[in-house]
């Protein structure tokens, strides 16, 4: 009896940690060297991005208001103006409850740059870079970079272009070979130094400032890939903003080291 015992109290230790590891929600990313649209600096073709993890999802309507309701200040009607708009999460349907406009599974937007990275630092996370984020989303199904292939540039296109009054559940779409999901499906995402793509109209400042991954807004003079019109629409949104803003189609995911657990 006691032989038995033990074995079932294996094979529940086992079952846990299995179910653990299955359900853990970042995929690691190697890391590695690639080229990028946007080049680190005159001359630069290349980037070198560390090994990260990458949240699988963006951070759900669900995940965010166990945030709020833990650090209340960043419900909509106590968080400073100083860090949201007035649209900050104003399809909830009040500040602790989101409503038949906002599903528990669907990726919550309407929120700032503040507010996603104050929810990353409070899982020990943060927001990925535009270079992580980019890396990560070069990937299909079968491919860590497909940017290249006509038809996946086609479908990343049919994506954007579509529009929806309510994101649909994180997770049901096709996982990249990563193992990550919605990267250009649902909504479009914050990423930590979102104000480095600075817009400029003038060809002539281009690469002066090594610290700004500028870019041409009217011609995208210096983004190495041209062609890829679904990645300048993303930049040139994200370039636009501050860190109050927050708009219908903007959510965010978290992301961490490579070393850490």
């Amino acid at each position: 009896m006691r032989v038995r015992s033990i074995v079932l109290a294996a094979g529940l230790l086992a079952l846990s940690a299995g179910s653990s590891a299955a359900t853990d929600g970042y995929a690691a990313i190697d890391g590695g060297t690639f080229r990028s649209v946007l080049p680190a600096g005159p001359g630069i073709e290349q980037v070198d991005v560390a090994p990260f993890r990458l949240a699988k999802t963006p951070v759900t309507n669900a995940q965010f208001l166990a945030f709020v309701q833990k650090h209340p200040q960043w419900r909509r009607d106590r968080v400073a103006g100083l860090f949201a708009d007035q649209s900050y999460l104003q399809s909830w349907a009040n500040p602790v409850v989101p409503g038949a406009g906002a599903p528990a599974d669907a990726p919550v937007v309407q929120v700032s740059w503040f507010a996603a990275s104050a929810y990353c630092e409070s899982v020990e996370a943060r927001l990925p870079t535009w270079y992580e984020w980019e890396y990560a989303a070069a990937a299909d199904e079968t491919r860590t970079d497909a940017r290249s292939d006509p038809a996946f540039r086609a479908r990343m296109l049919s994506w954007y272009a579509r529009t929806a009054d309510t994101p649909a559940a994180v997770g049901k779409g096709p996982v990249n070979a990563y193992g990550v999901f919605d990267l250009h499906a649902l909504v479009w995402e914050w990423v930590s130094d979102f104000n480095a793509l600075m817009v400029s109209t003038d060809s002539r400042d281009q690469g002066e400032d090594p610290d700004l991954l500028k870019f041409c807004g009217a011609g995208a003079i210096t983004m190495q890939d041209k062609e890829n019109y679904a990645v300048l629409m993303r930049i040139a949104m994200l370039s636009s903003l501050q860190g109050a803003y927050t708009t219908a189609n903007l959510g965010f995911r978290c992301a961490r080291d490579g070393d850490e657990p």
